[in-house]
């Protein structure tokens, strides 16, 4: 297949999805590398940008999504009457960032790092699919163990975990007595 089709067709592939889709799968679907198909994606990225175009091609990990471009939000939410999902709790947050620097972890874990039950916030943030049970572990009881997903990478707009931003350092915190500034 010449170049110029092969673009159209991965980028067809990607609208017609609608939710990520996984590159190998795309590969393997229009018989070339993996590498072809991430350098089409970052064509077609470019190209989306230089003419200012209203969406764009995300990486989520090993998957490519399409999607509308942050500022046109609001159109779209008018558009479409979206309500806004709720923000997520201070303790959701907190979890979330538990399970995102140190995945896989159990729900024993996170509540040994806050000191508090999470059962219900875990719940919570399964239920909004931004996170997902990614095992058992080898232990009595054999516990649950939990990780982000893609949908997690997209909404935080990243793409891999690689992008989080570094935990600070306590030693920052400390004003030059030891004391927490």
């Amino acid at each position: 297949m010449q170049e110029e089709k092969l673009k159209s067709a991965v980028e067809a592939v990607i609208f017609a999805c609608g939710t990520p889709v996984e590159i190998e799968s795309i590969a393997k679907s229009l018989e070339i590398s993996q590498d072809i198909v991430i350098k089409i994606c970052r064509e077609l990225s470019e190209e989306y940008a230089e003419r200012q175009s209203g969406i764009r091609i995300v990486r989520l990990g090993k998957s490519v999504q399409m999607c509308s471009v942050e500022e046109y939000a609001d159109v779209i939410r008018s558009v479409l009457d979206l309500r806004r999902n709720t923000p997520l709790s201070q303790a959701a947050s907190e979890v979330l960032a538990v399970i995102a620097y140190n995945q896989p972890v159990t729900k024993a874990f996170i509540e040994q790092v806050r000191g508090v039950d999470c059962s219900g916030v875990v719940a919570n943030l399964l239920s909004r699919e931004l996170i997902e049970e990614k095992g058992r572990l080898e232990l009595p009881g054999r516990p649950l163990v939990y990780g982000t997903t893609e949908h997690f990478l997209r909404c935080f707009n990243i793409s891999s975990l690689d992008e989080l931003p570094p935990i600070p350092n306590n030693e920052e915190n400390k004003d030059g007595n030891g004391e927490q500034a």
